[in-house]
């Protein structure tokens, strides 16, 4: 097996400058793909069978990406170049997919990589690997646009929605549709440029009512294509984001309520925590009644717990005339800070504490202990150790005392939490700690009425 490392950084001879195609300003040079692929091209065949060293380097291909060894992975992609040109047709049809996936991860990442090598290796793989060929322009286009060449993105999609293989099949066509539509989402960037710009001019500016007619008549074509694919069972968040603030933009409210709405509910689609989000916000501007609101995020509540909106769906039901919504409030305060991600989130200890003390007064202990037998053997160490109370009032000490407070409540008065942010001396907390106190002593759940 040859080393490829000599290939990459070796100076470019004479013969080879005119493969400037294949040559990076980097330094990163790739003729082997330049001869690997010439041979397939021009049918070119070996008799030898590279079976047990193809397979072989798949392995070693695949060992150096998950440890990020882009150079070793780029030196056995030379040798694993060669199942191109396998006797088994079945692999050799297979290959260029598989080389396309393994060769942009590694172009995407080696140090000595740049645009132009990349471009390189996408439009050979192209051509070699016809049936891919939407695929990679589609690949292609997003690295263009990571790296800010829109133009070159726009380019791409371009060349790849007039390109046609063969009788067009129902796979090839959703891929077209996905080419059209992100052909459109640059569009669409280009159009909330322009609105960007509208809304810094003044409204009673003549340049604004000008440039708003402007903007109706050519800035945004309708997006038939976007329009199709969304309509397509998958996840397509960006495209039902500007598809749906373009629709709002021009008036029709009808058509991106429609829009989300089957995007959120229709049974065909995957579950997507996004959809609801994305119609919870359009209600929210539309202010529509509480009880959509909050059919919604009873629907986000059960897909993502811990998610922000949570905060104001506790919010929402606390604001509720139902008995049921009010308890529920108190059940999503619970399971935000299940999450190790929220054990720091101030705003839902602070709502937690308040909660607590309202619905003790009410009589509601019932509802705090069934929610408590399910996390007191957890949520002690997990909240309330002693490591936490030091930690917590070193760190933000607003924070440890809406924490003492429900672990006071919770755990009684013996809780080490609670009794180690109680016996720190602060004078702008002072008052607070001493309501804290007065509070646990009147309603905490293990001797309630103390």
């Amino acid at each position: 097996m040859s080393d490829l490392s000599d290939e990459l950084t070796r100076p470019v001879t004479e013969d080879e400058q005119v493969e400037t195609s294949v040559i990076s300003h980097t330094g990163m040079h790739f003729p082997w793909i330049q001869k690997q692929l010439a041979t397939v091209v021009t049918g070119g065949k070996k008799e030898k069978d590279f079976t047990q060293t193809t397979s072989a380097c798949l392995s070693f291909i695949q060992e150096a990406l998950l440890k990020h060894q882009w150079q070793q992975a780029a030196e056995y992609m030379h040798s694993y170049l060669q199942i191109l040109e396998d006797s088994d047709s079945s692999k050799k049809q297979a290959a260029p997919e598989i080389i396309w996936k393994l060769g942009s991860e590694i172009l995407f990442y080696h140090p000595k990589s740049n645009v132009e090598t990349f471009n390189t290796f996408a439009d050979r793989m192209k051509n070699i690997g016809v049936l891919n060929y939407l695929k990679i322009s589609l690949q292609h286009a997003l690295y263009l646009l990571h790296h800010g060449m829109l133009e070159d993105a726009n380019r791409n999609l371009s060349q790849a929605e007039t390109w046609r293989y063969g009788e067009k099949s129902s796979s090839q066509e959703i891929l077209i549709n996905l080419v059209q539509a992100y052909k459109e989402l640059l569009q669409y960037y280009t159009w909330s440029q322009k609105k960007m710009e509208l809304s810094m001019l003044d409204e009673d500016d003549y340049a604004y009512s000008t440039k708003t007619r402007n903007m109706l008549s050519h800035s945004w074509k309708t997006s038939v294509h976007i329009c199709a694919l969304v309509k397509i069972p998958g996840v397509w968040d960006p495209f039902v984001k500007s598809y749906v603030e373009m629709l709002e933009f021009h008036g029709d409210q009808d058509g991106a309520r429609k829009v989300l709405t089957n995007y959120a509910y229709d049974e065909k689609f995957p579950s997507n925590p996004n959809a609801h989000v994305y119609l919870y916000n359009f209600l929210k501007r539309e202010k529509a009644p509480r009880a959509k609101l909050l059919s919604v995020l009873k629907i986000l509540h059960e897909l993502v717990p811990s998610h922000k909106l949570m905060l104001e769906f506790h919010k929402l039901l606390r604001k509720s005339e139902k008995e049921e919504h009010h308890k529920l409030g108190l059940v999503v305060l619970f399971r935000i800070l299940d999450f190790a991600g929220c054990t720091k989130n101030i705003t839902a200890w602070k709502y937690l504490a308040k909660y607590l003390r309202q619905i003790l007064m009410e009589n509601h202990l019932a509802w705090v202990q069934e929610e408590w037998n399910s996390r007191k053997n957890w949520w002690p160490i997990f909240h309330f150790s002693y490591f936490w109370a030091k930690s917590d009032w070193k760190e933000d000490r607003e924070l440890a005392c809406e924490k003492a407070f429900v672990a006071g409540i919770l755990l009684g008065k013996g809780c080490r939490y609670f009794r180690y942010i109680l016996k720190q001396d602060d004078q702008v907390l002072r008052k607070k700690i001493k309501q804290i106190k007065k509070s646990v002593k009147k309603y905490s759940v293990v001797s309630p009425g103390v």
